[in-house]
């Protein structure tokens, strides 16, 4: 098939351009390159593509709605898997005018492209971010979103009912993954490991927020990409027996799908520093940090639907994911 992977100079599009290609689909994949983080990290992702004659780049914006529409209408594209976004829940704070551009902006310009050309599947980013508030755990796809608390969240949660609303018009099959703590080689450098292995490298103290009382459900990106190309294949269908009052809000009578994607284990903060350490072989000096703005204190994944379908559940330890990305780091730059 031919597949629009958006993001594809990103940690998680990357990934799942390789795979793809590796599956022997033809895969045009776009990014912006915008300079949220190191665009040579990006660079060089792209440059181990090219390793894939069935991979071809292009340059693109996704707020740039003639060139989108212009993609759509020529390569005529059997499924699409959106991952393209500004990420990170801190820089929204003071950013906020860069999550309208490219999460609401860019998010429309993806789904007119489906309505508009026939695509059979849109696979797209949400977060477990959405769940704001919620302190029930594990976080259930069924729960309430109503409570966001931070803007990215926000933006995430407007994507999946953008994407229901084009379900429902056009009949557009449209699955959402909530993506939880994503981790390993070629990771971002906003993120938590690879932000701690530079500082402990460098011989810097590290910040470690809520005096490292959080949880997080960290997920290893092999993990993540075999959810990923699983759940492309499996495209909702209309349910004429489902109902507002007695139904999940993950499910619609539309063909629209909501799903969580995470280990479904969460992880104290300091243990999984204390792996980083023992990957590294240094003791990392802790700055104890307050609470951040738009932070919260667990994210904890309920997959067991996402396993009903795609008979897939995460395997990699976090001590081994850890160790992985350690030797990825040392080896980009040695």
């Amino acid at each position: 098939m031919k597949f629009l992977v958006t993001g594809a100079a990103g940690f998680i599009g990357f990934h799942v351009v390789q795979r793809l290609c590796e599956q022997g689909h033809d895969v045009i994949g776009i990014d912006n390159l915008n300079d949220y983080y190191d665009v040579n990290l990006k660079l060089a992702r792209l440059d181990g593509l090219k390793q894939y004659p069935l991979f071809t780049f292009i340059k693109l914006d996704l707020a740039d709605r003639e060139g989108i529409a212009q993609l759509f209408s020529k390569e005529k594209f059997d499924r699409v898997i959106h991952l393209a976004a500004q990420a990170g829940v801190r820089y929204s704070i003071d950013n906020p005018m860069a999550y309208a551009d490219s999460n609401l902006v860019g998010h429309l310009t993806i789904l007119e492209g489906c309505r508009n050309n026939n695509v059979q599947h849109l696979v797209y980013a949400s977060s477990s971010s959405v769940y704001g508030l919620n302190s029930k755990v594990p976080f259930a796809t069924s729960d309430t979103v109503d409570h966001p608390i931070s803007l990215y969240a926000a933006t995430k949660k407007s994507n999946e009912l953008m994407s229901h609303t084009y379900s429902h018009l056009y009949n557009i099959p449209t699955t959402g993954l909530r993506f939880f703590t994503v981790y390993g080689p070629w990771g971002r450098p906003d993120m938590a490991l690879f932000k701690f292995t530079k500082a402990i490298e460098n011989g810097e103290s590290i910040d470690v927020y809520n005096n490292g009382d959080m949880r997080r459900d960290f997920t290893y990106i092999d993990d993540i990409v075999e959810g990923i190309i699983r759940i492309q294949d499996i495209i909702p269908q209309k349910n004429n027996d489902w109902s507002v009052e007695g139904s999940s809000a993950a499910t619609s009578s539309a063909p629209y799908k909501i799903f969580n994607i995470g280990k479904g284990n969460p992880v104290k903060l300091l243990d999984f520093i204390q792996s980083l350490e023992s990957s590294l072989g240094v003791t990392a000096n802790k700055n104890l940090m307050p609470m951040q703005p738009g932070d919260v204190y667990q994210t904890y994944a309920d997959v067991d639907d996402l396993f009903s379908v795609t008979k897939y559940k995460p395997s990699m330890s976090v001590e081994k994911g850890v160790e992985q990305f350690v030797q990825w780091y040392k080896n980009f730059y040695r």
